[in-house]
Order: structure tokens, then C-alpha cells, then sequence
């Protein structure tokens, strides 16, 4: 699954282990500069690339370019290993500074969003990082995008994150999509898609 949409200047398609470099330059400065990612340090390349990789075998992991440059990605991942959770995922996702509050965003997540429906993802799961009104680290807008998106506020932990010298809560935001069968389908692996 290639190219996923398109527009004049736009296009989505899933990450290749060569757009590592490219990524990693609007995942670094989120690492280095705010508390929304938990990382402290700012991962190698050749991790970077073996993160692409791993998350491809079983999940989406989109990009979007302009120009041919990526300006955003979004990625889902397992919501949890025990095989009871195949039917949920974790949503994450990363856009340069200059392609936020543009669409982008929902963009991306839409396209997440039906493709884990093919592969009988019913859940989606986002871990967001919450703080104060006025913190330098976190702006909050990432729980008002994602409740603009349909989810809603399942549970917060308190001070269970540490950066920057002060401590974070964190908060689980879920949205339900597609009609749960009785019995469903077995996970379909993001590899294995072309192949149904």
C-alpha cells in the first residue's frame, strides 16, 4: 500500500526505512524542546529505522509530503501485547511547525483510521501528555485535536512522567470506530494487507 491520497501538492503513502533521516528531523526537535514525547534523548538513526520497520509488520505508518518532502507522519502501534488486545491500537502522530493547524492532522488519522478498520481495529488509543494552561513544554492542543476527532477522555495519571525538571500527568483519550462483530475477524498484520 503505496501512495494513500493526494492533492495537488500533498501526497500520504506508508514510511519506508529511507525516510528515517526525514522523520527523525521533526520527531528530534519534540524530544529536545517538549514534554510530549516521554524520550529524553533523541534516538539514533539506525534505531529510527528499525523502529519503522518493526512498526510496518503489523501496523500503518504513514507519511505526508509536500513538494516530495515529508511534513508529518502518524504511525499505530499495539495498544497492548496479550493477543485479547489485537482488535485496539495506539495512535501516534508528529507534524513540522509549519504544517500544523492546517488539516494535516486529521488527514493523517483518517487514513490510519481506515486501514486499521480493514485490518479489525476497533479501538484506538492515544497516550497524550496533560499539564498546567500555561506550560512551555506542552501546549493543549493535542487533546483538543483529538477530541475535534471524536475521542473522548478514558482515564489520567498523575505525576507518572518526568521532564524538564518538573512532573507530568498523562491521560488516555479513546475513539470507537466501526461496528464490533460478535465475533471478529483475526488481526490482519499491515504486511499481510496486499495479500487479502
Amino acid at each position: 500500500m503505496e501512495k494513500i491520497a493526494d492533492s495537488e501538492s500533498m501526497v500520504m503513502r506508508s514510511a519506508k526505512t529511507e525516510d528515517a533521516e526525514e522523520i527523525l528531523a521533526i520527531y528530534g526537535p519534540y524530544v529536545k524542546k517538549t514534554a510530549i514525547t516521554f524520550e529524553y534523548d533523541i534516538p539514533t538513526l539506525q534505531d529510527f529505522k528499525e523502529r519503522i520497520e518493526n512498526t510496518l509488520t503489523r501496523y500503518p505508518y504513514l507519511v505526508a509530503t509536500c513538494n516530495g518532502v515529508i511534513i508529518g507522519y502518524a504511525y499505530a502501534g499495539p495498544f497492548h501485547p496479550r493477543a485479547a488486545y489485537q482488535h485496539s491500537a495506539e495512535l501516534s502522530i508528529y507534524l513540522s511547525p509549519a504544517s500544523r493547524g492546517q488539516g494535516l492532522g486529521k488527514k493523517l488519522y483518517s487514513a490510519l483510521e481506515r486501514i486499521l478498520l480493514s485490518q479489525h481495529v476497533y479501538n484506538l488509543e492515544a497516550c497524550i501528555t496533560w499539564a498546567g494552561e500555561n506550560d512551555p513544554y506542552v501546549p493543549r492542543t493535542s487533546p483538543l485535536f483529538h477530541e475535534h476527532l471524536g475521542f473522548r477522555l478514558v482515564g489520567r495519571f498523575s505525576k507518572c512522567g518526568y521532564k524538564f525538571g518538573q512532573w507530568y500527568d498523562m491521560v488516555w483519550m479513546e475513539k470507537l470506530i466501526g461496528n464490533r462483530p460478535e465475533h471478529p475477524e483475526p488481526f490482519i498484520p499491515y504486511s499481510e494487507l496486499g495479500k487479502k
